[in-house]
């Protein structure tokens, strides 16, 4: 595991890795629980997944199976582990498959292997961006939710009773956006205890922030639109955690074993020091490449200063886009209104207990799984509709969700 790098260091404003330093002083406690073990990886061939991988291989498992539908990312991943100096493999029986966790083929698989020791599933729709009308919601909830429930049903139904990690976000604190709100309902669905289960198992969660340069995320487009010599764009007023790319995996390889039953884990962060204004790091990104911004609030005026012919060379136009978008939080938290962080004896994290709602989650989980097969007529197929369903397990998610008719979607 690799230290922060220069640009790194600026744009998470700290000058180490806590969370890489602490999965190397706990390598004897994390190694009991990986070495010979069977490990599931759902979801896996993402950034976080990927990461988690990784570092768990390091650990000898006996098996490590990943499952995702990213038949690409999936080959990419072999790739890398494969590559480099030494595979990262080693001895360990080690598949990629291409499935859907909520497939009958998935229920199958599950049945016909010997059982996992550990299951992780980083499988998740979690873009704000995907908030676009009921149907991306929908789609949304089915993966976020639905399939999370399913697949805790089968392993019930199996009596299994190893140790389940499903990783959360930040913006499930006091959700704004529908995917902060689904991943809130995907942790009360995690720590829900069915009745009449066959057996119980451990089962814990995280929020944490912002992966840089990861797929999809907005410093990954900084690289491809500088690469592609477009426009690059960034939110003004909004502020943002940030973890690397090695972090997320270190995070989630100690808060998938060490963090405690029933707890979830977050980043033991300093507000004032570590939430980043996100125009910071684009001057950040910008000045490692040898390159000044130039901020314009028109559009329009960005794109002829990108054209212009007698541009230095050195400066690059940045468009600041106003936070007016459907579901976009101007900063970020990891602790909601009515919950309290306890330690768990480890430096780099805390946790919060899970809180059990007050509403009744097998009747919310009935209801929208109707609505989500097209049973359910009427008023509801609507993005109001949805968001009165969630607001029953999640009432504040009627006041804290910030809706506009504008999406991520209609920005550069």
């Amino acid at each position: 595991m690799r230290d922060l790098s220069d640009l790194e260091r600026k744009i998470l404003n700290r000058p180490s890795s806590p969370y890489l330093e602490e999965c190397l002083d706990r390598a004897g406690a994390i190694g009991e629980r990986v070495r010979g073990r069977r490990i599931l990886a759902i979801g896996a061939a993402g950034t976080i997944g990927s990461e988690t991988v990784k570092s768990l291989l390091r650990f000898a498992p006996a098996s490590l199976q990943v499952v995702d539908v990213n038949e690409n990312g999936l080959a990419e991943l072999v790739r890398q582990l494969r590559s480099g100096e030494g595979s990262l493999i080693g001895d360990a029986e080690f598949r990629t498959l291409p499935m859907d966790f909520g497939s009958p083929i998935f229920r199958q698989f599950l049945a016909a292997e010997k059982p996992f020791d550990v299951i992780l599933n980083f499988a998740a729709i979690k873009h704000v961006r995907s908030e676009k009308d009921v149907f991306s919601v929908l789609h949304m909830i089915d993966t976020n939710i639905l399939k999370q429930a399913q697949l805790l049903e089968w392993l019930d139904a199996m009596g299994w009773g190893g140790r389940y990690f499903s990783v959360s976000t930040d913006k499930a604190a006091n959700p704004s956006s529908f995917m902060g709100a689904t991943k809130r309902l995907m942790e009360h669905v995690v720590f829900h205890r069915r009745a009449g289960a066959e057996a119980d198992f451990e089962r814990s969660s995280a929020r944490f922030a912002n992966v840089a340069f990861s797929n999809g995320s907005l410093l990954e487009s900084f690289e491809i639109r500088l690469r592609k010599n477009q426009l690059i764009a960034c939110p003004r007023e909004i502020k943002r955690y940030f973890v690397t790319m090695a972090e997320s995996g270190a995070i989630c390889t100690l808060a998938s074993l060490l963090v405690e039953d029933g707890h979830i884990a977050i980043p033991d962060l300093d507000p004032e020091e570590n939430l980043v204004p996100l125009k910071s790091v684009v001057e950040h990104f910008l000045a490692e490449k040898g390159l000044e911004p130039v901020f314009f609030d028109a559009e329009a005026e960005a794109r002829a200063f990108l054209v212009q012919a007698d541009r230095d060379g050195r400066r690059y136009p940045v468009l600041l886009t106003p936070p007016d978008t459907a579901g976009e939080k101007p900063y970020e938290e990891f602790i909601a209104a009515n919950e309290r962080a306890t330690d768990i004896g480890l430096t780099s994290l805390k946790a919060v207990p899970h809180l059990k709602p007050a509403f009744d989650l097998d009747e919310l989980l009935a209801d929208l799984r109707s609505l989500v097969r097209g049973d359910a007529r009427g008023g509801n197929l609507t993005k109001y509709g949805v968001k009165d369903l969630i607001a029953r397990i999640e009432p504040e998610f009627a006041r804290t969700h910030i809706e506009s008719d504008k999406s991520l979607d209609q920005r550069v």
